[in-house]
């Protein structure tokens, strides 16, 4: 049974949201804001975090950039707001996937699976790229040359252009596959990132991000 760890100073909301995640079967822990989120994190296992942004002490966007370092597990931020600029401050922090409240208990559900889905779905065997191994689970890459750190979206991007070498992928493509179907930021959220992958894997002269100009990006094996 999943664990999952809700982060909200609402009480409403924290037993909606158990209520329709013990429904399906997931097994819910509650914190009232990020400072008692981190004190469960650091004893209990947790396989996906849901964060509400606006919380007292530490908020849903310090609490994402507090948990990055020392776990890689799904985080789905919840929100009242919907400006893009609360998104974009919520995806460079480190979060997986985004909910605006009000919202539909069952896309909660449905958001959650996906992100399980996703997070279960990678190998522990990492992905090889000439002498080089990206590790998604320890967010590295490795080679003889040494070993980088990388943010999650950095690796899950590299780890997207990675599973075909050669094939182009369109910016609206890895949005899709990185960010979610129906992320509202617009295509330059890859380009950011690729430029970030590039400065990063500076050492690593295996793995190689090629831009095709009008189209999107392809990663070489050298």
């Amino acid at each position: 049974m999943n664990r999952i760890l809700v982060v909200d100073d609402d009480a409403h909301i924290r037993k909606l949201m158990r209520l329709y995640l013990e429904n399906s079967n997931f097994f819910v822990l509650e914190a009232y804001d990020g400072q008692e989120a981190l004190d469960l994190l650091s004893h209990e296992k947790i396989d996906l975090a849901i964060v509400d942004v606006m919380m007292p002490r530490i908020d849903g966007i310090e609490l994402t950039e507090d948990i990055r370092p020392f776990l890689t597990i799904p985080i789905l931020m919840v929100t009242a707001k919907g400006e893009l600029q609360d998104k974009v401050r919520g995806f460079s922090a480190g979060t997986d996937d985004y909910l605006v409240k009000p919202f539909d208990p069952v896309e909660l559900i449905l958001r959650v699976k996906a992100l399980l889905k996703r997070s279960n779905s990678i190998s522990n065997n990492g992905i090889k790229v000439g002498s080089a191994t990206i590790d998604i689970e320890k967010l590295t890459v490795q080679s003889p040359e040494g070993t980088v750190s990388l943010k999650r979206k950095e690796c899950e991007l590299l780890s997207e252009l990675a599973s075909s070498p050669g094939k182009i992928f369109t910016r609206a493509q890895l949005i899709e596959k990185i960010w979610g179907y129906d992320y509202e930021g617009d295509d330059r959220t890859v380009d950011v990132h690729i430029k970030r992958l590039r400065k990063n894997l500076g050492p690593i002269t295996d793995v190689k991000i090629t831009t095709v100009r009008g189209l999107g990006y392809r990663l070489e094996e050298i």
